[in-house]
């Protein structure tokens, strides 16, 4: 298994907070947010590689932080997405086919956005994944507030946590159950990925892929309890910084 750790953004809602910094290293408690991940990591059973997509303004920088993780068990793999500006992105669909594209992978990928921030590990979350392939699998979070909800992907799942509907950051959500930026896809759907996008033209937003996905060949859903935040703007950065734990 390999882990991919999308962190290519420029965090513009963040500024000024950061700028010229990956939002990938804000601190939460004296450790940034990518460390937080490795933790979850290192541990994993068959998890042999971790790429780290990144735009080129930052390239540099993840590439002196790879070489200061000593103790990761496993090797770093910064990669490069040759984009500058935020105009230029990808998208986390693009960056997932990029990597795919230039470092090509016959193994199950885990995929994270590294401003996800978390406090619970993956011992039932890998299992569960495994059990439900050839689907992908995905995170999901009850965010609680149907307001906050319009932020995100929406998701409801039947008795057996398959995804019957997924509808991206709604105006009026029908429940509290979102998506998390963290995928499973088994070795055999990655070829999807280039199938979707050859068929929408579209490698922005990827609860849009989760969607056609889900209909196309079934999206399993497993539930997170704990702390989660999605630290994309100064608010729920702060507001990770007083609550997290």
């Amino acid at each position: 298994m390999k882990a991919l750790i999308l962190a290519a953004g420029h965090g513009t809602r963040l500024y000024p907070v950061i700028k010229d910094t990956p939002k990938a290293f804000l601190e939460i408690k004296g450790k940034s947010l990518i460390n937080y991940l490795l933790e979850k990591l290192e541990d994993l059973d068959k998890l042999d590689e971790v790429f780290v997509v990144t735009n080129n303004k930052f390239f540099v920088l993840f590439q002196d932080w790879a070489k200061k993780q000593n103790t990761f068990p496993h090797p770093i793999r910064i990669i490069n997405d040759g984009t500058n500006t935020p105009e230029e992105r990808l998208g986390s669909i693009g960056d997932i086919h990029f990597a795919l594209k230039n470092h090509a992978t016959h193994d199950d990928l885990l995929v994270l956005g590294s401003d996800n921030l978390f406090n619970y590990d993956f011992k039932d979350f890998i299992p569960f994944c495994q059990k439900k392939k050839p689907a992908a699998s995905i995170g999901l979070y009850d965010i609680g507030n149907l307001e906050n909800a319009r932020l995100f992907g929406v998701v409801k799942v039947d008795q057996d946590n398959k995804v019957v509907s997924f509808e991206e950051k709604p105006q009026n959500p029908q429940g509290t159950l979102v998506a998390m930026c963290l995928y499973y896809f088994p070795k055999n759907s990655l070829k999807l990925i280039g199938e979707y996008i050859a068929e929408t033209k579209n490698t922005d937003r990827a609860g849009d892929y989760i969607r056609w996905l889900q209909r196309k060949s079934g999206v399993f859903g497993f539930r997170f309890s704990g702390k989660w935040y999605d630290i994309g703007s100064i608010e729920s950065y702060r507001e990770a910084q007083k609550g997290f734990s």
